[in-house]
Formats: structure tokens, sequence, C-alpha cells
């Protein structure tokens, strides 16, 4: 055997592999999953009809284009299908963009809690990640601004973030836009708009339209639940949509994916039934915590961050250890730098209150 062995591009090592919500408890217990914010509801029925449509038709490749799905996202939105680019997932979009991009010697900036796909996207391409601090737990368009350098080539925020569960209004991201240079490339995340109700907010539609350097990722993994398909969108200017078709896989959407994808994105009944459930269980799960002497991130999105006091006798280790022995899975969030604190999705009624029973139980004194 040879003494040295291949070594793979520099920076890679320097990367932590991203890890999932988990999603199965021992011993075959059916869990309350609440670690990876999906949909209670489920995916449209007019998804899944065109999911079993699909499957009479597995030998065929797909459309490489994705035109059918592309045209729902236009109708919905009223934006032009040619500059949209779909891809197996917000995460596959955002991977292409930095490869795009970025190379040795560039830098890219995301905030100080954003979503760990960032960095992994950057480190990938061999450039630099340079995080700025947040404020209050929200982005901070002064801190962004203040570390652009020669060698800035893209930024990152999600808005709303995860896991933080909060927002900048679009006049802080109008801001943003017109401070950063123009062949710096600002990347909205915006996998958690359909959830916001807020009338300073918007997703970002109305930015790429009108700049030459902005781009906007969605996903149907959240409000759509179709997270198992894997499938994404990013609205963007024409020229970056050509770089992003270049580089991107010829087949990276599946036949499944674009017909379910599309039968999706044109049921408005079903989004809205998904937007009414969170609206209504939010504010609950989030009040219900604060009763339990915790200290909760306002959420305008499907999930709620909550925190232990620093002076308390319970922690989020001990806390989602014992939630787990009584079949509630949330999501931990040290990696996130919050090693004292737990992100809760908002779920069906029954898991959201058997998630509740079990953390009253916990505060209470009871313990695995």
């Amino acid at each position: 055997m040879p003494s040295i062995l291949p070594l793979p591009r520099p920076g890679i090592l320097d990367i932590d592999p991203y890890i999932p919500g988990e999603s199965k408890i021992p011993g075959g217990i059916k869990p309350a999953k609440l670690s990876s914010n999906e949909t209670p509801l489920g995916a449209s029925p007019n998804a899944m009809e065109a999911y079993r449509a699909a499957a009479l038709e597995l030998e065929r490749y797909p459309d490489g284009q994705a035109t059918d799905l592309r045209a729902a996202i236009a109708r919905r939105y009223g934006i032009d299908a040619s500059r949209i680019v779909c891809g197996s997932g917000s995460d596959e979009l955002l991977g292409l963009i930095a490869r795009g991009f970025l190379g040795p010697g560039d830098e890219a900036i995301y905030t100080e809690h954003g979503f760990l796909v960032y960095r992994i996207a950057i480190l990938t391409n061999g450039a630099t990640p340079i995080v700025a601090p947040e404020r209050d737990l929200h982005t901070d368009v002064d801190a962004i601004l203040a570390r652009v350098t020669e060698r800035t080539r893209l930024v990152f925020i999600a808005n709303p973030n995860n896991p933080t569960g909060t927002y900048i209004p679009i006049d802080e991201v109008r801001r943003l836009r017109a401070g950063l240079r123009d062949d710096i490339v600002l990347v909205l995340d915006a996998a958690y708009a359909e959830y916001v109700s807020r009338n300073d907010y918007e997703a970002g539609l109305e930015l790429v339209a009108t700049t030459s350097n902005t781009v906007m990722t969605r996903t149907f993994s959240k409000i759509h639940g179709l997270a198992a398909l894997r499938i994404g969108w990013v609205y963007c200017p024409a020229a970056i949509a050509d770089v992003l078709n270049r580089i991107r896989g010829p087949f990276n959407l599946s036949v499944p994916a674009i017909a379910c994808g599309a039968a999706a994105m044109d049921d408005g009944a079903h989004m809205d039934a998904a937007k009414l459930h969170n609206d209504t269980w939010l504010p609950k799960v989030s009040q219900a915590l604060k009763a339990m002497g915790l200290q909760v991130t306002p959420s305008v999105a499907n999930f709620v961050l909550f925190h232990f006091p620093a002076d308390s006798t319970e922690s989020a280790a001990e806390a989602d250890a014992y939630l787990k022995s009584q079949g509630v899975i949330v999501r931990k969030v040290g990696a996130y730098g919050f090693p004292n604190a737990l992100r809760m999705t908002i779920g069906s009624e029954s898991d959201n209150l058997r998630a509740l029973d079990a953390l009253q139980s916990y505060m209470s004194g009871a313990r695995v």
C-alpha cells in the first residue's frame, strides 16, 4: 500500500459535514418529529396524484429544462420563466451559485447564525467564509457592509433566518444591496417566505427583477410538503441564470419532482391551509414556551427557537434527551452557536401538545 494518500483540495477538510435534524428514536417508537421544519399538512393531494402518474413513466429521462415546473412558478409569482433555474432543493442551488462565482482567493459573507450550508458551499469552492455578527439575533446590514473587502464576491442572507426565525424588512435588504459593489452577488435565501405575514417584508422578487446582481432562492421542502423529492428554485437575472444552467447537472430534477412541484405550485388552497395552521399554532406554542420560563426568539417562520436560562438547572442537552424519552424529536442547534437552546417545528395539533406536555414535565423536574 502506498504511504501517501490522495489529498482533497485545500479547504475541504475544514468543512464540518451538515447534520440534518434527527428523525428516529430507538425502540421503534413513532416520534413526534419536530426537528426539520416540515409541514404537518403534508403534500398537496394534487401533487400526490401527480406522483402516482409519474410512476408510469419511470423509464423516461426527465425534461432537462423542468419546463412545466418553471412555468407553474412563473404563473404563481408573475415572473419570467426564463430567469428561473430549478434544482435538487435550494441546497444544490446555493452550491451552484457559489461554484459559479467563487474561487480561491475570493471571500463570501454570511451572518453569525446563518444556515450552515453557506459555509459548506464557500469552502467547497476554495473561498474564504467571512462571518458578520448579528444584532439581537437579526441580520445586521452595517456589520455585513463593514466586512466587505476587494475580495468579496457573494453575500448570503436567509430572510427569514434559520434557526432564529427572525427577519429584516425589505428596506434593510435594499439598503444592503445599495451598499454592495455591483460585482457582488447578493443571495436572498427565502425558504420560509410563504409563512411571513408582515407588511414590511418582501421575499426579493422585485429586487431581483430590477437589479443585475441579486438572486432569490426558494424551496418546496417547507410549505409545499415535498421535502422527500428535493425541489428548489432560484429567480435571478438572465446572465446569472445562464451561468447556473451551464454548470448544473443536465437532469438535476426527476420526473416525479417536476410533476409534483408543478402541481403543488398550482394548489394555492393547500398552501393557504398550511399557512393558516402555522398562523394559529406559532403564537400558541410561543406563548406556552414563555409560560414555562423559557426565552423565545420571536419567529415569523414555521418553527420557534427557545433558550434555557443561563442561571437555571435545566439545559438544552438534558431537555433534548428527556423529550426523546417521551417520543418527541426537536432540533439541537449548538452548531449554530446556540448550545443552550432548541428549535421546535410547528407540527400538528397533537404533536405540538405532545411536545409541550413533555417539555412542561421536564421543566417541572422530570428527568430521564
